[in-house]
């Protein structure tokens, strides 16, 4: 269970930095336009991984002998993803369009949640009981874009970048810990 919180922690943070990015840009927005985010976001985060837990759980007995390297190498390369996007972003600019009308949402909700459908296939790997993740990782997100977006204009845009930092970092210590255990026993 720790597992799947901690993933869930990391894989929302992408969400959590466009949410807060998003709510310093358009200050305008209503409470209803705010809300569909966090909501498209934590859909999105839960259905990209039961996809890639799909396509993974028909794989495990092919990579049982050497999983604990690929959940490393995808939660790893997820998070140092993260890290280069939190890197080399700009957060000074913001976007023309509106992030929060539905056809931007949806493109924003997939683009945030990609990492999440490479997760997918670390959960059929370390065997995590699906149903408590998908559930964990999709309220996790929303829990958590909540307050970014709604409170965005007051925490400034520099925290976005930092989300992803800590998203990227808890990813790559989750890889790490998973490599670690199988080896170790």
């Amino acid at each position: 269970m720790l597992t799947a919180i901690l993933l869930a922690l990391g894989l929302s943070m992408d969400a959590v930095a466009v949410s807060i990015s998003s709510g310093m840009c358009r200050p305008e927005a209503g409470t209803w336009r705010l809300l569909r985010m966090p909501l498209a976001f934590g859909f999105f985060q839960a259905l990209m991984p039961f996809l890639g837990w799909l396509g993974g759980a028909s794989l495990v007995a092919h990579v049982a002998r050497w999983d604990h390297w690929l959940a490393f190498a995808l939660l790893t390369g997820i998070g140092g993803k993260m890290l280069w996007d939190a890197w080399r972003s700009d957060d000074d600019d913001c976007d023309t369009s509106d992030p929060f009308a539905w056809g931007r949402l949806l493109v924003l909700s997939v683009a945030t949640s990609i990492d999440a459908l490479a997760a997918g296939l670390t959960i059929a790997l370390i065997d995590l009981p699906v149903g408590l993740s998908l559930t964990i990782i999709g309220g996790t997100t929303t829990i958590l874009c909540l307050p970014a977006v709604l409170l965005s204009r007051r925490l400034g845009v520099r925290w976005a970048g930092r989300a992803e930092v800590v998203g990227g970092l808890v990813l790559i210590g989750i890889g790490s810990k998973i490599l670690m255990d199988h080896l170790a026993g």
